[in-house]
């Protein structure tokens, strides 16, 4: 029988290249995903010449440009890091539906682990909460859920 080994403490990033696909809109809250999931993936042994930090518009343009990232063959893993917030318009609706089923689908088609760390939040303080005060940081959550996967499939 196959036993699948997850504990927190056996997760190293040495070795691994990873990039980081970032929204430039809602800057201020992503800077503080990014800097999480960097902080995250340096603690737990990765070179920081082996992230790569890319920019883009929004989170809309997200999954195509993750697709393109994860099928260069370049990178062990792929983390999603944006933030969406509902206004008074059905745009968020929108813009949250096509963004996540676009980024699961690239994780699918192309097997390398994508984490998910766009938020999808109703308000700029339940923003503020997940990018590192009272609900933690979801770019640390994206990045070890990436950095996880990656160590899980190598064990399948």
């Amino acid at each position: 029988m196959l036993h699948i080994k997850t504990v927190e403490g056996m997760l190293d990033a040495k070795g691994l290249r990873f990039a980081l696909v970032a929204s430039r809109f809602n800057d201020f809250i992503v800077d503080k995903l990014v800097g999480g999931a960097v902080d995250y993936l340096v603690r737990h042994g990765a070179a920081r010449e082996d992230l790569t930090i890319i920019r883009i518009p929004g989170a809309f343009e997200m999954p195509l440009v993750t697709r393109k990232v994860a099928a260069s063959g370049k990178y062990d893993g792929v983390v999603c890091l944006g933030a969406v917030i509902r206004g008074a318009t059905p745009h968020f609706d929108y813009v949250s539906a096509e963004v996540s089923k676009g980024i699961a689908s690239v994780s699918l088609d192309t097997g390398v682990p994508v984490g998910f760390g766009v938020l999808t939040v109703d308000s700029l303080e339940q923003a503020i909460e997940r990018a590192g005060s009272k609900a933690g940081n979801k770019g640390v959550e994206a990045a070890h859920a990436v950095l996880e996967t990656i160590r899980v499939l190598e064990q399948l």
